[in-house]
């Protein structure tokens, strides 16, 4: 029989063992966190009621002029992951039951989805519920708990934020401890918005409130190296080998947002094709160039059906040779937009000329991002 000593050291010995054992699970646990992909999670609410045409134009045609902005965003030398969702409020056609609010994208890094929904979206109607939306953004959205990530909400309307049956104070101050930041911008007079609360929504997360005149049009400034950026982003398209279920359609739906981006105006097609250039336009769900980038990913795994025609019946090795080839292709090509890109903004900024002292919509978010980055040490090239 053992001792008194001796069960006492060996309850000593597993006490010891489940100390160390718990330690390295933490120091795991801490690793992993800091190996997570650092990224920018913004949601975008807009006031889809009868008076927000004009947000929604802007909101379509200044999307690309914010991706490219962002995706000049680094962190400690690492490029964060880009996420955006959208919702829409205040319109008529929607659920009284679910206070005239929709989920229109959750938290995603697919920007033709964006482009997409931005594009069907009409106004109606109606009642806005400022607190609401704010209150079903922080329930549906996956925010993470990461203290890496920039997340912030963007919340745009003319109607008093004070509207609808939950307290704006009650969300906010939600969102304040959840580290998220809210940005309220108000469609319409500067003193306007304070008057109805916009302001006070924005300070309790630390967020900034800005107005803008949403009516205001986009201006675009043409450069003598658009026609060559559209060619090469013809080009570029060809890059791109669908798989899988939603392949085919995916791949269509790249060409309808590059004629979405191009129905509004020639240069905002131009800004789309620089945003595919860069690291934040990535399709790995559905392009095997972007999916063979991922560690756990191997082509010869994809089954024979889910394979473009001009992949079928090749060896494994063939399989990999084609579409190694085509990501040469693609760096070859994002290279040449990204260069032009460069020149095309000297152009720009030289032949700028300030039309007028409002704010649009883009100018109101990229303020409040790159102000708002620091807090989370991201710097944005110049």
């Amino acid at each position: 029989m053992k001792t008194q000593n001796q069960i006492s050291r060996s309850r000593n010995l597993i006490l010891m063992g489940m100390i160390i054992f718990l330690v390295l699970i933490g120091l795991n646990i801490s690793a992993d966190n800091n190996d997570e992909k650092k990224s920018i999670k913004i949601a975008l609410l807009l006031d889809t009621s009868n008076s927000m045409d004009g947000l929604i134009e802007q909101a379509k045609s200044q999307l690309w002029t914010i991706v490219n902005e962002l995706s000049k965003a680094s962190c400690e030398g690492e490029r964060p992951e880009l996420q955006i969702a959208l919702y829409e409020y205040g319109n008529d056609w929607l659920s009284p039951r679910e206070g005239y609010i929709r989920q229109v994208s959750y938290l995603t890094k697919d920007l033709d989805l964006i482009s997409q929904k931005l594009f069907e979206l009409r106004t109606n109607g109606g009642s806005e519920f400022c607190g609401q939306v704010i209150n079903t953004s922080l329930n549906q959205l996956d925010w993470n708990n990461s203290d890496n990530d920039l997340k912030l909400i963007f919340i745009a309307g003319n109607e008093p934020f004070t509207q609808g049956n939950v307290d704006f104070r009650d969300a906010c101050y939600r969102s304040k401890n959840s580290d998220i930041v809210i940005n309220t911008i108000f469609c319409g007079d500067f003193n306007e918005g304070i008057r109805t609360s916009w302001k006070k929504g924005a300070e309790i997360t630390g967020g900034k409130y800005m107005s803008i005149n949403h009516n205001q049009k986009t201006i675009y400034i043409s450069s003598p190296y658009d026609d060559r950026i559209t060619t090469l982003n013809t080009q570029l398209n060809n890059t791109y080998v669908s798989y899988g279920s939603l392949g085919r359609e995916k791949k269509q739906n790249q060409a309808r947002q590059d004629a979405n981006a191009g129905s509004i105006d020639k240069v905002n097609a131009v800004k789309r094709s620089v945003s595919k250039a860069s690291y934040v336009y990535s399709n790995e769900s559905w392009d095997l160039v972007d999916a063979a980038e991922q560690e756990d990913f191997e082509i010869a795994a994809v089954k024979e059906k889910d394979l473009p025609p001009v992949m079928k019946g090749m060896t494994a090795q063939e399989k990999v040779k084609y579409v190694d080839t085509k990501k040469k292709e693609r760096q070859k090509i994002q290279k040449e937009i990204i260069e032009l890109n460069k020149k095309r903004e000297d152009y720009v900024q030289k032949q700028k000329v300030e039309n007028s002292s409002e704010t649009a919509l883009d100018d109101a978010m990229l303020k409040a991002i790159k102000t708002q980055a620091k807090s989370k040490n991201f710097k944005f090239e110049k």
